[in-house]
């Protein structure tokens, strides 16, 4: 037979009907509410390329040089060509589509899905990338079965099995066909806590289909139950924009805003999470182990999607589960309510203004308005800075605040990076802060969920000094991407080093030298050459002792004409209509030799003191030229760039298309900086709240730059990296992790969740190609 029912798939099934087939299948055996479906086998599959006589043409064509990316994808075309315009024999056909008619009493909306096969290769850490297929119905259900097929060869899958040295032959694929849940409600649960095992359930949860949830383009609510009690402990309610469903006139699958009385409203109510509570127990006790698991919720009955074991859980030392339960980056970017936040809040007074949360925590104290530089002297312990925006030379201000309020700024803002790496609450782009709230008032901010409100609020979440407030070091799961944290201030250096990540990604000069209060001239002017190196020396050293072996990547100075002129010495720059497409980075740095070679000595320096993980790191290059004169500027200076790890970051889009010549002067790696990236490919001004809306670090535009920079440069052997703020989006490391990737260094507060996002999707990965 072509088919089999679910009802008659069993765990040992999988050499038939894939891993994918088996799981639903167990599932349904155990009485778990599944939607009916069938599983088009992997033997069909296999009869079909072999009676159709093109399975030797198929297997010659992906024989390839993996490293040959012309070579790769003329290989995927050719296999996706072969299996597509050939026809599926006319019985077993016939066979899908009445199996089909069963369904829902025929006419059903299905979801089509690959379920590979290869489980004979247990610890293989290829990629596959099988396909989904959502609302398919009769007409289309071939085509899409044979896509599913075609996704066995994919250029990732050609080339990951290629490299392992796997025979494309030996691995075949089976295709899940399963009646559509026109899903009101969905989401994922997880029966004990994702990464410290404790005996709590995870549930996350967004309006229609479940695929928003599981993208991550959606920031879902989040519930915390106890196991053995089964009350809620915490309900996190998010700003939930969009939503994915069914388009009624056309069947597809299409995202939608959701209604605005919606989008803060709570998605389940305590019946509900109940009901998907006991349903977790009951996978949890079939399978003898803590599940992940899809869910949805349809006219009132909640269904089962898929189940999988949870592998992130750690053996080591135990974390806040709260913590680990919150939606992270994403949930405060996406403007998070929380129910639990108003409870906490109750205990403060009426609310002064809302702003985007970018730093969590709750914090209160006396309001401090700065609006001048030397106003920063009147911030003692404790006080809440409020402000239009920060600047570097207000670091050592913001250090002794418990918290920040601005007028101006997004999660890209120096307020939310600085805010984030030091543990400060923050509230960014509130639009009148400093005109709204009288000085020295008492007031109480709450970082995830972007509220002031009036008085002071008792809370054992009140922020702790900076100095007491030693964070322990975490167990991090293992990924093949490693994942890195950025670092904007060297007193950040211990709090960065705590997360476990696997080095610096980006630590910023500019922060060290803007805290000086004065220009680089200026400095040296009244200091001279040698306290102006030292103090670069002093910074870098700092955070390179703190992660040594690790590597810590260092970009050089790119400071933009208006942060320079808020110096003293700074009355000389140039005054730029647009200083973000103006004299800065690598531009700044090539212009002033002189000046150049103060920070390329302080390189030197800390290479001679035998800090070999200092990498070094040009900005805003545009071509093999600017390349090319840092490079030889390297040498005058006595560094040695065969012998040093050095790169560029990519951030525009000149500097992506042109990565070959580049890579050809000699770079180790290249680092993308998709702020600027984004704005630069966009033409969107991210600081520029008119056209705010349009900043998206997923354009395709931005993401095709991206996967074509990482393809050519696996070709040339250089590494790749992420340091920018899309780098804690789901979404981006999804897609990161797919197009291959080296690293990918996230904010300090983003650290564990970008690292578990990354094993759960090379594990994805990884179980698609060997199912």
């Amino acid at each position: 037979m072509a088919v089999v029912w679910l009802d008659d798939v069993r765990a040992d099934d999988i050499d038939t009907v894939g891993g994918k087939g088996a799981s639903l299948g167990e599932l349904t055996s155990a009485g778990l509410p599944v939607p009916p479906g069938f599983v088009v086998t992997a033997g069909t599959y296999r009869s079909f390329i072999e009676e159709a006589g093109i399975d030797e043409e198929l297997f010659d064509a992906v024989d390839v040089d993996h490293e040959d990316s012309a070579a790769l994808k003329t290989a995927h075309e050719r296999a996706h060509e072969l299996i597509m315009e050939t026809p599926i024999p006319e019985e077993v056909s016939e066979e899908i589509l009445a199996t089909y008619d069963d369904i829902g009493e025929g006419g059903a909306f299905v979801a089509v899905r690959s379920s590979a096969t290869a489980e004979d290769l247990p610890d293989a850490s290829f990629a596959g990338q099988q396909e989904t297929y959502l609302n398919v119905q009769r007409d289309n259900l071939l085509q899409r079965v044979k896509e599913c097929w075609a996704s066995l060869f994919s250029q990732r899958a050609i080339y990951y099995r290629n490299r392992k040295g796997f025979p494309h032959r030996d691995v075949d694929i089976a295709v899940v066909v399963q009646e559509m849940v026109d899903a009101e409600k969905s989401g994922v649960m997880f029966t004990s806590h994702p990464s410290t095992g404790d005996p709590r359930i995870i549930i996350e949860a967004a309006w229609g289909l479940g695929e928003a949830v599981v993208s991550g383009s959606v920031s879902p609510d989040n519930y915390v139950v106890d196991r053995d009690s089964g009350e809620v402990e915490t309900a996190t309610i998010a700003d939930k924009k969009t939503k994915m469903v069914k388009d009624e006139e056309t069947g597809e699958t299409v995202e939608l805003d959701v209604e605005e009385e919606m989008r803060d409203a709570r998605v389940l109510d305590e019946s509900e999470i109940a009901r998907l509570v006991e349903l977790g127990e009951r996978v949890e006790d079939h399978y003898g182990e803590p599940q992940d698991v899809e869910w949805a919720v349809y006219d009132g009955d909640v269904y089962m999607l898929q189940s999988r074991p949870i592998t992130t859980i750690s053996d080591g030392e135990e974390e806040s589960a709260a913590r680990e339960a919150a939606a992270g980056d994403g949930g405060s970017e996406n403007g998070q309510q929380g129910q639990a936040g108003e409870d906490r809040a109750s205990g403060s007074g009426d609310m002064i203004l809302r702003g985007l949360g970018a730093s969590p925590g709750i914090a209160a104290g006396e309001a401090r308005i700065i609006t001048k530089l030397d106003h920063l002297d009147q911030v003692a312990e404790g006080d809440i800075i409020v402000t239009e925006m920060t600047m570097p030379d207000m670091v050592p201000a913001m250090k002794r605040a418990a918290g920040i309020v601005t007028d101006e700024g997004g999660m890209t803002s120096h307020a939310a990076i600085v805010s984030r790496e030091l543990g400060v609450p923050a509230v960014v782009g509130t639009g009148s802060g400093t005109r709204e709230i009288p000085d020295g008032e008492t007031i109480t901010i709450d970082g995830d969920k972007g509220t002031v409100r009036e008085g002071a609020e008792e809370t054992e979440e009140q922020r702790e000094p900076i100095e007491e407030a030693r964070p322990k070091t975490p167990v991090k799961p293992m990924t093949a991407t490693e994942v890195k944290v950025n670092v904007s201030i060297p007193e950040a250096a211990e709090r960065a080093a705590a997360t476990g990540a696997d080095g610096v990604g980006l630590l910023r000069i500019e922060h060290m030298v803007l805290s000086l209060g004065k220009t680089p001239t200026k400095y040296i002017e009244d200091n001279g050459e040698r306290a102006y190196i030292e103090e670069l020396v002093d910074g870098i050293r700092g955070v390179a002792e703190e992660f040594y072996p690790r590597p810590v990547r260092v970009r050089s100075l790119d400071a933009p004409t208006d942060e320079f002129r808020q110096l003293e010495g700074g009355e000389d720059e140039p005054r730029e209509h647009n200083p973000m497409l103006g004299y800065r980075g690598i531009r700044r740095s090539l212009d002033k030799p002189d000046l150049f070679k103060h920070e390329l000595e302080a390189f030197r320096r800390l290479f001679e003191m035998g800090y070999d993980n200092v990498e070094v790191m040009f900005p805003l290059v545009n071509d093999a030229e600017d390349v090319i004169q840092a490079r030889e500027l390297m040498r005058e200076a006595g560094i040695d760039p065969e012998k040093r790890e050095w790169g560029v970051m990519i951030e525009t889009p000149a500097s992506a298309l042109g990565v070959e010549e580049m890579a050809e002067a000699g770079l180790d790696f290249v680092s993308f900086g998709t702020n600027d990236l984004t704005q630069y490919t966009l033409a969107v001004d991210r600081n520029n709240e008119n056209v705010a809306g349009r900043f998206d670090e997923l354009h395709p535009a931005v993401l095709k730059l991206i996967g074509d920079t990482i393809e050519t440069c696996r070709e040339l052997d250089v590494k790749t990296s992420i340091c920018g703020q899309a780098a804690s989006k789901p979404q981006m490391v999804q897609f990161l992790v797919n197009e291959g990737v080296s690293s990918i260094s996230a904010n300090i507060d983003a650290v564990r969740d970008v690292q578990h996002e990354v094993k759960r999707e090379e594990q994805r990965l990884v179980l698609d190609s060997v199912r």
